[in-house]
């Protein structure tokens, strides 16, 4: 059985006291009522709260995540961080290619995969995103979209290497548009994606690989969107915020 995972995406929010206070509260809420089994937890504060909150969480119930990482590994990169610096600090996986990451700061194909490279090299997990925009949604050309960013990022793997990846779609349409995706196509897409993998790396990796919807998730929605057989949980922005929202999330398979 595929491993299910809920991974919150803080973003650019909270300083580092609230940081470590949301991860010991969402902590606490694991200690009283585990995830469900074969259900992780992973979250991805700021940077610079990365250390601090590493020391108030249990690696066996949470997975202390960053947002972006560096595409070198080390150099005269000013404001850059290396996954090596990351790693040092407890970090066990990192979210690359987020849709903000694409938009606002340009990132292209190239710079992901030696992205994926690095954090593979130094035995973390990429939580690789991928998605479509309004237009190209209207366009009908959101497949085709999602299999070059696939094929451009993450398919000069080799099987061992990309058994340690673990894909984010994120439907970029419905995220702050007022569109809302339904349950339906998020596992339009998902299946879609678990197809180009399997025709890829062959069936049973295919089947092992965990997909997360990184859609509008909140507590409300999360047991529909989560029980379509090719969704195995969420990358969660906003309700992450929230401890126990974020848990309640979590217990929504």
């Amino acid at each position: 059985m595929r491993k299910r995972i809920v991974a919150g995406n803080w973003k650019m929010n909270t300083d580092v006291a609230a940081g470590v206070k949301l991860a010991s509260d969402l902590m606490q809420l694991l200690i009283e009522k585990p995830a469900p089994e074969n259900v992780g937890v992973a979250i991805a504060p700021p940077f610079t709260h990365l250390s601090e909150v590493h020391k108030v969480i249990d690696p066996a119930k949470i997975c202390l995540a960053a947002q972006n990482c560096a595409s070198e590994a080390n150099g005269a990169y000013t404001g850059e961080v290396a996954v090596g610096m990351l790693k040092s600090v407890g970090v066990m996986a990192v979210i690359i290619g987020h849709s903000e990451r694409r938009a606002y700061f340009k990132e292209d194909h190239a710079t992901l995969a030696k992205k994926v490279d690095l954090t593979i090299k130094n035995q973390m997990r990429p939580i690789y995103c991928c998605g479509e925009v309004l237009d190209e949604r209207n366009a009908g050309i959101q497949n085709n979209i999602v299999e070059n960013q696939l094929m451009e990022s993450l398919f000069h793997l080799n099987n061992e290497d990309f058994s340690r990846v673990i894909i984010a779609y994120e439907p970029v349409w419905a995220i702050g548009t007022g569109v809302v995706a339904s349950p339906d196509q998020a596992q339009e897409m998902h299946k879609f994606i678990r197809s180009l993998v399997a025709a890829r790396y062959g069936a049973e990796i295919a089947e092992q690989l965990t997909i997360l919807y990184g859609g509008s998730c909140k507590s409300s929605n999360a047991v529909e969107i989560f029980s379509k057989p090719d969704v195995d949980g969420g990358l969660i922005g906003g309700a992450a915020l929230d401890a126990a929202e974020f848990h309640r999330i979590v217990q929504s398979f």
